[in-house]
């Protein structure tokens, strides 16, 4: 009897935690009651002040660079943000500009083995401090993929994709580098933070 009456109260004590945090759930999901289904006001919905929309959401920001490559394709630099962790992210938008598909060239992964590896990306990136004479290459995590947009290999007439990547970040008194791509024109962009 013993037995039984443990393992009876051993099921009990572990379903009581979860039957507890199920009715918390229940109760916190409810709605006002009041009979009202419309939704309230979000902040996206905003009318007032209210912070401006990123890059990537559609705003006519100006770009830090327009850059042109191969085959009707078109790199629009929008930030290149320096962080606390000793990064650079430069953010942007790949758009086509043909009118048919492209294939993205290969040679925007680079030709390092490791970043190869990992199928296509933006690995072949660079930023260039020409003030302290280096040249910064795209991190990778430690599979050895590069941290950068990838996993696209063809775009349609007219696609927009938002692309980011990532770099080590150069001294903090440099405030411009030169940004590269293979295939496409280099520009100079100024980093923020």
């Amino acid at each position: 009897m013993s037995i039984r009456f443990t393992t009876r109260t051993r099921g009990g004590v572990a379903a009581w935690p979860l039957a507890v945090m199920l009715a918390f759930g229940l109760v916190g999901c409810g709605g006002g009651g009041d009979g009202d289904d419309k939704p309230k006001a979000t902040a996206s919905a905003s009318k007032e002040g209210g912070s401006a929309p990123s890059a990537q959401e559609g705003t006519a920001e100006e770009p830090l660079a327009e850059l042109k490559g191969g085959d009707g394709l078109s790199l629009r630099i929008t930030s290149a943000e320096r962080d606390s962790g000793g990064f650079v992210t430069v953010n942007g938008e790949l758009k086509n500009d043909a009118d048919k598909s492209v294939a993205i060239p290969s040679a925007l992964s680079g030709n390092e083995t490791e970043i190869v590896r990992n199928g296509r990306s933006l690995g072949g990136a660079t930023l260039v401090d020409s003030k302290s004479k280096k040249r910064y290459y795209v991190l990778r995590d430690t599979d050895g993929r590069p941290l950068t947009t990838s996993g696209f290999s063809t775009m349609k007439a007219g696609d927009r994709l938002a692309v980011f990547m990532q770099f080590p970040a150069p001294p903090a008194d440099t405030a411009e580098v030169t940004f590269q791509l293979p295939t496409f024109a280099s520009a100079t962009i100024s980093i923020s933070g």
